[in-house]
């Protein structure tokens, strides 16, 4: 499946400025308190048991993450639906985290269920004419914007009151909103599968570590036995040099790339974020390294988390927070790159020092660490299966990014209504009404008092 631009129609309508932003003249601009119901869900008490672990699904802010709630992973009963602030909502609600760690705050999800709610979501109930997927979709193309009305204090939170307020631009159509809600949708669609590929590739490709780098899978059958050896005796290691400041003649011209430990984002490095001229390489300001080097960030907050490992593709330049092993003739550059990586987590356990504002590894521990290596033949077969799986990792990365990058350029043009999709006649196109209209209906008694079971 490959995501490509919604056939559209690139006339160029008047625009007007709103609080939404600029939008075409025919569209129409209202806060969500006029296009819905906003309410907010509840908690049954945890100390009532026969409230728990009903069949009414319970939705709680860790279920908006996919953008469509499909299920729940807590449910309650009759009683703590009749005991608590918790309320039936339709399939179709549009749900907002009011609150939550991290980036949680100001996510959207619709419900593709009939469920309840805690009181971290706002749950709202738009008029029939407003498609609830669109509304979704601006809000989430403008998560920061939203973020950002939240209110102060030791917690930052939305409010049922701030939802209400947030205005959105939309076209005058259900069956537009729903053709933009739906190009949308599809690229989410394409980078959510590209997503689960990536997870699944990684997943193998671990695993495949873990029976190739400890020789419970052999790859060539009656190979000699493997040996003990310490990461010291695998080749002659360096370590690098920040050239000096004070001296501009060694920085510019950028000839020579220099790396530090935020270059080491990937495996296989050819650029760097800084780079030095080649007289503060004949001056002996700094060091470098051949091609096929195989680079350890030695210094670095990153150590809290991993441990970046990476190879030169050409020559660069290292500094003093990294240490390069040029590996001797038996020992293959991409097999050894892979066993620091697999062996990164237990590197970490045993040779970081202690005591230190940063942290940093013992060199004299990481060259003490032990691995078991096989002959020179099985490690460069071995190399090859795992390099393969790291270049297939890397597409679909490359993939997923440019995935990302036309969503949020779809996103752009169609929630601003630069690019107009057109509509199918087979669709409704009744218009939506005026904010009042829309109020009205919304808040009609006879809808809100609706049983959802």
């Amino acid at each position: 499946m490959e995501l490509k631009e919604p056939s559209a129609k690139y006339s160029v309508p008047q625009f007007k400025r709103t609080e939404a932003g600029e939008i075409p003249m025919d569209w129409l601009e209202m806060p969500i308190g006029e296009m819905g119901e906003v309410t907010s869900g509840g908690t049954p008490s945890r100390k009532v048991p026969a409230f728990w672990g009903g069949d009414i699904p319970w939705v709680t802010t860790a279920e908006l993450d996919r953008g469509e709630v499909m299920g729940a992973s807590q449910f309650i009963t009759t009683a703590g639906l009749q005991n608590s602030a918790a309320k039936w909502l339709p399939v179709g609600t549009l749900l907002i985290a009011l609150y939550g760690q991290g980036k949680t705050r100001g996510k959207c999800a619709v419900l593709r269920i009939a469920a309840t709610t805690n009181q971290a979501c706002a749950a709202i109930r738009l008029a029939e004419e407003v498609d609830s997927g669109f509304v979704r979709h601006s809000l989430t193309h403008r998560y920061e914007y939203i973020r950002g009305l939240s209110n102060g204090g030791g917690q930052e939170n939305l409010s049922g009151a701030i939802v209400k307020q947030i205005r959105v631009g939309m076209p005058p159509t259900r069956a537009e909103q729903k053709a933009i809600a739906s190009a949308l949708s599809d690229a989410d669609a394409l980078i959510d599968s590209l997503e689960q590929m990536l997870t699944k590739k990684r997943q193998i490709k671990q695993g495949a570590m873990q029976e190739l780098l400890t020789g419970q899978r052999r790859l060539l059958p009656g190979a000699e036995a493997w040996r003990e050896v310490p990461f010291g005796s695998l080749g002659r290691w360096t370590g690098g040099m920040t050239p000096s400041m004070a001296r501009p003649d060694y920085w510019s011209p950028a000839e020579v790339p220099w790396l530090s430990s935020g270059d080491l984002k990937g495996a296989r490095l050819s650029e760097s974020t800084k780079y030095i001229s080649e007289l503060a390489v004949s001056d002996g300001a700094t060091t470098v390294v051949p091609a096929k080097s195989v680079i350890v960030v030695m210094r670095s907050g990153i150590l809290r988390k991993h441990l970046p490992v990476g190879i030169t593709l050409k020559a660069m330049a290292i500094n003093q927070d990294l240490k390069a092993v040029l590996p001797r003739d038996d020992v293959a550059p991409e097999f050894l790159l892979h066993a620091l990586t697999f062996w990164g987590e237990r590197i970490l356990a045993t040779c970081l020092k202690s005591g230190t504002t940063v942290e940093s590894i013992e060199f004299r521990w990481l060259k003490a660490f032990t691995i078991d290596l096989p002959t020179l033949p099985e490690q460069e077969v071995i190399a090859g299966v795992l390099s393969d799986m790291d270049a297939e990792i890397s597409a679909l990365e490359v993939r997923l990014t440019k995935a990302r990058a036309l969503k949020q350029a779809m996103a752009q043009a169609l929630l601003t209504g630069r690019v107009r999709l057109p509509i199918g006649p087979q669709e409704p196109a009744a218009p939506v009404s005026s904010p009042v209209g829309v109020s009205a209906r919304v808040n009609d008694p006879a809808r809100t008092q609706e049983h959802y079971a």
